[in-house]
């Protein structure tokens, strides 16, 4: 069984993270996805909206495809969620599973802040996707592309291929993906409901609708 994981505040999920998850999907030829509302991620500002809010929306949004899941591993766990530690959780729970761990190319420049980075390499393959403002030549500066070459980043960003891969010490892989990168963020659904504008098209309209009916981002 072959299961893709992406984590986030998803404050709220909208169509960025969906269409890119449909795409992976199809692209590493998944059995199932798995979103996981993070629950007190150690890199992240408090939340705006409560974790039972959050962990709705994603529920909300997820259910109408059927390859598509949700975890409450992290919003049930107290204290402040790894990254690691929820990947050692799933690895017991999924024994044969083949794990693809999702992260866009802005997190992944971060990931040596994250704890025990090495070790999560371990439990999954990383997929790094392609995220409005950003390309993959900014990974020359991660201390996981030191051996990879600027150039062959360059080609990978200019040319017409979806994905590379490359082989890690710990018998996983890393891999680039281009995905459609639609320019939606959390942050501009936020913004655009504190000043009382539309958010329709952004996200599912039953999102829209629970976001307002629970004055959420006031």
């Amino acid at each position: 069984m072959k299961i893709g994981i992406l984590g986030g505040t998803f404050n709220p999920v909208h169509y960025g993270h969906l269409r890119t998850a449909e795409e992976m999907r199809e692209v590493f030829a998944l059995d199932k996805f798995l979103f996981i509302p993070a629950g007190r991620p150690p890199l992240k500002k408090p939340r705006l909206a409560d974790v039972r809010h959050n962990y709705e929306m994603t529920k909300i949004a997820v259910s109408g495809n059927p390859l598509f899941d949700i975890s409450d591993i992290e919003t049930r766990t107290r204290g402040i969620s790894y990254s690691v530690e929820t990947m050692r959780k799933l690895t017991n729970k999924y024994r044969n599973a083949e794990f693809f761990f999702f992260i866009g190319i802005d997190a992944f420049l971060n990931l040596p802040k994250w704890k025990q980075p090495v070790k999560l390499m371990e439990l999954a393959n990383l997929v790094v996707i392609s995220r409005p403002g950003f390309c993959f030549t900014d990974l020359s500066s991660s201390p996981y592309f030191m051996n990879a070459g600027k150039n062959i980043l360059k080609r990978f960003d200019n040319g017409t291929r979806k994905k590379i891969s490359f082989n890690l010490g710990t018998g996983k892989k890393i891999f680039l993906c281009k995905a459609t990168e639609l320019d939606i963020s959390s942050f501009h659904i936020r913004r655009l409901v504190r000043s009382g504008r539309n958010i329709k098209y952004l996200l599912p309209e039953s999102l829209e609708s629970y976001i307002i009916s629970n004055r959420l981002y006031k």
